[in-house]
């Protein structure tokens, strides 16, 4: 016993566990409404973004990795709380987190490196409410007062980002449902100066904590960029990438929602943002879709500034870099712009690591959720480990991009709407017991759905078992994006107004 006691002793003094100063830097970067119209992606063939390309060629990208909830407050409180909007019932722009008792002492991600001895620091959106605090979207009597947690959310903070300056007004025709001065996009400044953007803001802020930051102490900084997110300006220079003719609109099946559920409707009822059929008519599609590759093609410029500063620092080799985006968006597929849909464009992301513990030049084809962001990055960095998040580590995939993974990845869209990606199959189910499925491998636009052939039913019964076990409703004061729905009545309720089945769909 006694030589066993001086072996550790020996071990303890001469092999000393890691210290916070030996630990691997975080960078943490966030982009908004960002779709797969990725260079490396291959989500649009035009797509230029070789800052990002550079960084997915020396660590791994996911091919397949999709949001927990397509909308920014449910999607980044999944993502930073390692729990799903079905377990929270946050599904809308609000409540913020920190109002609901069970959660308003909840450890998020960065709270858990701060904890281990890491310097935090954010600008930007890394949660819907900015850097945090306040879930925003909605007024009056349903809006969630900011409520600080017992600790802050980052240490240090910057209130920078967002569109940056604007046109005097709207450069787009009064868009219906509404006319959200959001609706918007162009080019914008027309003197070609990027710097009074706010997404070039948050990168500079962040290159100077990149190059401040304390060399005897690790640092998780987080920069959360805006844009390609409607209002999406962009200088002229941004959108020369892009030739001005219809050869850069997306492909689409007319009269794609044929033999899709009338229900399908209801996860985005009445919003904001246009239909197919208004930005044909009012000749839109061209420039929306040229403005937000414009805008993707700006923030990865924002991105490249990060990488260079890096470098710079001497600290390339030691920061783990994690890149995502915070659900899909569409532009005229499935007929519609915007997010809050279960198909691919609406949920997929990129998703990227590189740096100490990745391996370089991977491609992942296995599904992958934000949620497993939090139990990657405690891998990564080698800190305590925690048993309440519900994500699943992807260092296995991170080591050996072959690696099978355990479950496919799942999409809620408020209470009982999901949809479950694996490999191969996307089936989504809607509230009201309606189904689709599609062939990825065959049918990659989703454009047939294949779930009423009885061939497919064992395909379906496989994906049905992974829809959430718990599902709860919506929080208390939640707004902006809410649908619930009684079976009794076959009745939905979408942000408080009441949908019946013979309803027309709005336009």
């Amino acid at each position: 016993m006694k030589s066993l006691v001086c072996l550790a002793l020996i071990f303890s003094v001469f092999c000393p566990a890691l210290n916070a100063a030996d630990k691997p830097n975080i960078l943490f970067i966030a982009i908004d409404d960002q779709n797969d119209w990725i260079g490396h992606l291959g989500g649009h063939p035009m797509a230029k973004t070789p800052n990002i390309d550079k960084l997915a060629a020396r660590g791994t990208t996911f091919l397949n990795a999709h949001c927990n909830m397509p909308l920014c407050n449910p999607s980044r409180t999944s993502l930073l709380l390692g729990l799903r909007p079905t377990t929270t019932g946050i599904y809308g722009l609000s409540p913020w987190f920190r109002t609901l008792p069970q959660w308003k002492d909840r450890v998020a991600l960065p709270q858990h490196f701060e904890n281990n001895g890491y310097l935090t620091a954010a600008t930007g959106k890394i949660y819907h409410g900015g850097t945090g605090g306040g879930g925003g979207g909605s007024k009056g009597k349903n809006a969630a007062k900011k409520t600080p947690a017992a600790q802050p959310e980052f240490m240090r903070t910057a209130p920078l980002g967002g569109v940056g300056t604007k046109p005097p007004q709207k450069l787009t025709p009064p868009a219906p449902m509404g006319n959200h001065p959001a609706m918007d996009w162009g080019v914008w400044p027309k003197d070609n100066d990027d710097t009074g953007k706010g997404d070039y803001q948050v990168a500079s802020w962040t290159v100077e904590q990149i190059k401040t930051a304390p060399k005897d102490q690790p640092f998780f900084i987080a920069a959360g960029f805006f844009l390609p997110h409607v209002p999406c300006y962009a200088t002229q220079k941004w959108f020369d990438l892009y030739p001005d003719d219809d050869s850069v609109l997306p492909k689409i099946l007319e009269n794609d929602r044929q033999d899709t559920p009338r229900f399908s409707w209801y996860i985005h009822w009445e919003l904001p943002e246009p239909r197919l059929k208004w930005i044909k008519e009012n000749n839109q599609w061209r420039n929306l879709v040229r403005s937000y590759l414009a805008c993707t093609s700006f923030v990865d410029a924002q991105i490249g500034r990060l990488m260079t500063a890096l470098d710079e620092a001497g600290v390339a080799d030691n920061t783990i870099v994690v890149l995502w985006g915070d659900h899909g968006w569409h532009l005229g597929e499935k007929e519609i712009t915007g997010k809050n849909t279960l198909w691919d464009r609406g949920t997929k992301v990129p998703l990227i690591f590189a740096g100490p513990g990745v391996k370089g030049g991977q491609r992942c084809l296995q599904p992958a959720e934000l949620l497993d962001i939090y139990p990657t990055l405690i891998d990564l960095a080698d800190l305590p480990q925690r048993d309440d998040l519900e994500g699943l580590s992807l260092l296995p995939q991170l080591t050996n991009a072959a690696t099978k993974r355990e479950r496919p990845a799942i999409t809620s869209h408020n209470q009982g709407n999901h949809g479950i990606r694996s490999e191969n199959w996307r089936y989504i189910h809607y509230a009201d017991g309606s189904e689709e499925l599609y062939d990825m491998v065959n049918d990659p636009n989703e454009w047939h759905n294949v779930a009423a052939k009885p061939e497919n039913a064992a395909i379906i019964a496989e994906h049905k078992k992974w829809l959430p076990k718990i599902d709860v409703p919506p929080a208390p004061n939640s707004a902006s994006r809410v649908l619930t729905y009684d079976k009794a009545t076959d009745e939905a309720v979408w942000e408080g107004k009441t949908v019946k089945r013979g309803d027309p769909i709005p336009q």
